[in-house]
């Protein structure tokens, strides 16, 4: 398995729309930084499906159900550690 490093832009520059990552986060964190999401109970971890440029796309509590949203919007996926 090749790792690869991208900043911030060079990640989002792969193309919007076309590649998405998966991340396990924390709704306090996600309600902070975007603050137009629906109100979310705090302090609970979900997976979020995000596009390159970083906007949510799918939150579940439910590794599977994120990744069948990237499958729905035919987005190639990648998992963030």
């Amino acid at each position: 398995m090749s790792e690869f490093i991208l900043t911030d832009l060079e990640f989002a520059q792969l193309g919007e729309g076309r590649v998405a990552y998966l991340k396990r986060v924390r709704t306090d964190d996600l309600a902070q930084k975007f603050p137009d999401l629906p109100p979310m109970t705090p302090g609970i971890e979900v997976w979020g499906l995000f596009g390159a440029a970083g906007d949510p796309i799918v939150l579940s509590d439910v590794r599977a159900h994120a990744l069948a949203g990237a499958q729905e919007h035919e987005l190639e996926t990648v998992t963030l550690q």
